[in-house]
């Protein structure tokens, strides 16, 4: 039953650090593990995301405490502070950021063996094509057969996920029907283009310069 009182926030650095080691392993694990395996269904949602990390953290925490409880717990205490601030800077890098990222990489890493595809980090196909893509020709042929086409250079710009996939061209080139370059338009200030307008998308190398 919901009474609609707010929930009440940390007031001293020790309920702080308890916030933090509950919730914050759990976090860095789910990050690392999304980068390594990539989204999955189940976790579209973020209610589901948060709770396999709130998952995640309880089940590193009772690791943690089993192991090392009452060296812990004497590092929590506000009398162990300043004299070893050291000490728990230490614990704490290896215990939130460490130890939770080198799990999610060996889970990830065993994952990956058994399956038969290959997972890249980036998101779309457009973003792969467009991420580190060199000047180039690009023609199109929109969905009602008509060619489209221009230069991908310096001053071009494609978008990129979760964008919706535009690209603008620096300047345009008049097409053949047959969807060969003709000649450059005079006076082009570039070609806006959108992918749920284009059936077919090829870019073209530039022609290598005639050897002496």
């Amino acid at each position: 039953m919901e009474t609609g009182l707010p929930m009440p926030l940390p007031s001293t650095v020790v309920q702080l650090l308890l916030v933090v080691v509950a919730v914050l392993p759990g976090i860095t694990y789910q990050f690392v593990r999304e980068r390594g395996r990539g989204p999955v269904p189940g976790e579209a949602e973020t209610g589901h995301r948060i709770l396999r990390a709130l998952t995640a953290s309880v089940v590193l925490d009772s690791l943690y405490f089993a192991v090392l409880g009452p060296h812990l717990l004497e590092l929590l205490q506000p009398a162990g502070y300043p004299a070893r601030t050291r000490d728990g800077a230490l614990h704490a890098l290896l215990l939130l950021f460490v130890v939770p990222a080198l799990g999610a990489t060996l889970v990830s890493w065993r994952e990956r063996r058994r399956l038969r595809g290959r997972y890249r980090p980036t998101p779309t196909a457009w973003d792969h094509v467009f991420r580190d893509r060199g000047a180039s020709f690009v023609r199109a042929r929109l969905k009602d057969g008509t060619w489209v086409g221009g230069w991908y250079g310096g001053q071009s710009y494609a978008t990129s996920y979760p964008q919706p996939p535009e690209l603008y061209l620096q300047s345009t080139w008049r097409m053949a029907p047959d969807g060969s370059f003709v000649g450059r338009v005079e006076g082009t200030s570039g070609l806006f283009l959108r992918a749920e307008d284009i059936d077919i998308l090829e870019l073209l190398e530039p022609p290598s310069p005639p050897s002496p």
